[in-house]
Parts: C-alpha cells; structure tokens; sequence
C-alpha cells in the first residue's frame, strides 16, 4: 500500500459569503474539510494523508501520524502542486486529490479509484448531469447533448510520476487534474461517480435541512463517599449523585434531550432502573447506543445548550474537561455545546447543596 492521500482546504471560498472560510464552517457537526479526513483516516487505504490549508495556525487538533499538515498557495492548482512537490519524498506510488467541499463522497468510492489504478494512469469519479446544458460561442448560444456530457467529481486518482510531471510544467490556473491530461492528450479512465458526492459552494448548499429539538432533565441526591461523575468524567468533590447508575445528570439529560428530539421516548425506556444489568452503570456506556441511532438514522447535533444547576462544585472550574469529554463521546466539534452553571440562591435541596440537576436543549438535524 503506497497510496497517498491529498485534501485541499485552503481556498478563499469567495462564493460562500462567510467570515471564516467555507472548509472551516460547521457541517453536520463537525468542520467541513473533517468528513473528509475522517473517512480517509477510516479507510486505512492511505501511507500518508495531507491536509493543504491557507494557514496552520487555525489547525489545534492533534491527529493520527499518519496525517500531515502543510500551508497551501494562492490558488488550487498551486496548493495541488505544492502538496505533490512535499509528498515526492516518500515517493508515492499512488496520489488521489480531493477538494474538502465535497464532505459526502462514500469509502467504497475510494476502494473503486485505488482498484482503477491498477490497470490506468489517471481515474475520475463522474456522473451525467441532470440538467439540460447550455454554451455559448460569441453571441450563439447551441445545446449539449448531456448523455455525452460528464460532471467530474473528486477525489482523482493518478500515478504520482505522470501526475506529477504535468503539473510542475503546467502554466495555466486549473480547476481540477483531469483537466491536466485531457489537455495532454493523455488517456483518463471513467468511473462511476456518486450523485451525493457533491460540491458546497453557497452557504445555501449546508442549510436546506430539517431541524429537530429535544428537552432533556435530571437531578439526584448528593451521598457522601461516593464518586461524583458529570459528562463522563470524575470531579474532585466529597459527594456523589445517588443512582441506579453513577447518576451523572449531564449525560442523562443529553440522553434524553437527544431522545426527545428523534421521538423515542426516554432514558428510563432503554435502561429502566429495575434491572441489574444497569446497576452502576457508566453513564458514557448508556450514551453509546443513542449515537448509534443517530449515526443509523442520518440524524447530526447541531448544538447542546446545557444548565447544570448546583451550589458546588463550581462549575467554571471544570468546564474545558468537561466539553472535551463530551466532544469526544459525541463525536461532534466543542463549538456546538454551550456549557452554564447555575445555581438555586441557596433555595430547596439544590441550595442546601443535597442534590445537582441539570437540563439541556439540543438541537438535531436530517
């Protein structure tokens, strides 16, 4: 396996009308340019991955080993050329180059290209186009005839010599590497691309999805020398939450906030406190299967807004180890979940710090 793997996310993304550029944008909960690093990273086709960015600085994640980060050029054809001229090191046999903006490409499509290879030079991932196409000579406009007319797609799949010796010479801005050999006269091998392999390009493109929202709450009763246990992890303190599980009411209410909003009852359904299975459960193990349905069902958070309501501990103290825990068993960017601290003026049995509760709204889209 001598494949690599190039994701170009440095562009300008001057159509998008955003302040940030369009890869760095949140799609389906999680950075644009993510989706797909993430299926190149689980696709284990791949020596090497490298992420072409306009400025590394804006990178703060840490990622496997095998995934490199450079800074990218002015335009896409530069970026290409620059990530083809880095990889020449570890002389690849094979590089395919994809363009973050198209987050929904599948891992068979790249198993497919990676199999072209073996018998081609260059393979493209293409599908017709629905639309009747029209182009214009002067002042005449004529008709194309779709049935021959292809939309080509990434990712791209070439042998890196012959990939890379078009390019080094290459003069003129270009809009993908195809076009590279089918101005060479060079031989391209089609195959059969994905129609939800698409481009985003306007704002619009990530926004025409159906939103659902979730209330989720839970409180317990504080008991001495137990474990206190909030979003999955361990808190310093002298109580934990008394409950058939560790009793930790941030993941509980997200629990039921989640299950709210894909109308699946609640918690008390799926793990109902009269079995032993559940006793002392951890409340991450209960989480699992809810983003399993999630995951199954094409459902992804758009935001957590969570209140945990306690006289102490002191929330602020622990909320970065908190959403990071969260980040993780969610799968989603820390961006999305707000976390507060609420307290009760000293009122009721929160206030005579003999419970915590907690509540969350979630957001979820298809």
């Amino acid at each position: 396996m001598n494949n690599y793997f190039i994701i170009l996310a440095s562009g300008q993304s001057k159509r998008f009308n955003s302040n940030k550029p369009k890869q760095f944008n949140i799609y389906k909960n999680k950075p644009l340019f993510k989706h797909s690093l993430e299926k190149a990273i689980k696709s284990k086709l791949f020596k090497k991955i490298i992420l072409v960015v306009n400025n590394k600085k804006t990178i703060k994640e840490k990622f496997p080993k095998n995934v490199l980060v450079i800074k990218g050029g002015k335009e896409r054809s530069d970026s290409s050329l620059i990530a083809l001229k880095y990889i020449k090191k570890f002389k690849p046999t094979n590089v395919l180059i994809h363009d973050a903006a198209r987050p929904n490409f599948s891992i068979k499509l790249l198993n497919n290209l990676i199999k072209a290879l073996k018998n081609n030079n260059a393979v493209i991932p293409a599908i017709n186009s629905k639309d009747s196409i029209k182009y214009k000579i002067q002042k005449q406009l004529f008709n194309l005839n779709r049935n021959n007319s292809f939309l080509t797609q990434t990712p791209q799949a070439f042998k890196f010599k012959d990939l890379y010796n078009l390019s080094k010479w290459q003069k003129n801005k270009v809009t993908d590497e195809a076009t590279l050999f089918i101005e060479n006269n060079l031989k391209i091998q089609f195959i059969k691309g994905e129609n939800l392999n698409t481009k985003i390009t306007f704002k619009e493109d990530i926004n025409d999805y159906k939103i659902y929202f979730g209330i989720g709450f839970d409180i317990h009763r504080l008991i001495k020398g137990k474990k206190l246990y909030l979003g999955g992890i361990k808190i310093p303190f002298h109580s934990g939450l008394k409950g058939h599980s560790d009793g930790d009411v941030i993941i509980h209410s997200i629990i039921d906030s989640l299950l709210g909003a894909m109308r699946k009852k609640d918690i008390g359904t799926l793990f109902p406190d009269n079995q032993k299975k559940f006793k002392n459960i951890r409340s991450p193990k209960m989480l699992k299967p809810i983003i399993e349905m999630l995951n199954k069902n094409n459902l992804y958070i758009n935001n957590l807004d969570i209140n945990l309501i306690c006289e102490q501990p002191k929330i602020s103290m622990h909320r970065d180890r908190i959403i990071k825990s969260l980040t993780r068993l969610l799968d989603i960017d820390k961006s999305i979940i707000n976390l507060k601290g609420k307290t009760v003026e000293k009122l009721g049995l929160i206030g005579k710090e003999k419970a915590i509760a907690c509540e969350v709204i979630c957001s979820i889209t298809q």
